[in-house]
């Protein structure tokens, strides 16, 4: 079993990039458990990253 746990949090569709071999968010720290209104829902998915690019 590798260690997923801040990939995981910084990318909500983990599988789905490594499925594609997608480049991964960068995990921020301060948004794991810290109580705050910003944390593991604002991190973009991977359509979303995608949409991006096409409307770039």
């Amino acid at each position: 079993m590798a260690p997923v746990g801040r990939w995981a949090l910084a990318n909500p569709d983990l599988v789905e990039r490594l499925r594609r071999n997608a480049p991964l968010n960068t995990p921020d720290d301060t948004t794991f458990y810290g109580g705050g209104t910003h944390g593991y829902p604002d991190y973009p998915t991977l359509v979303e990253s995608d949409r991006t690019i096409v409307s770039a």
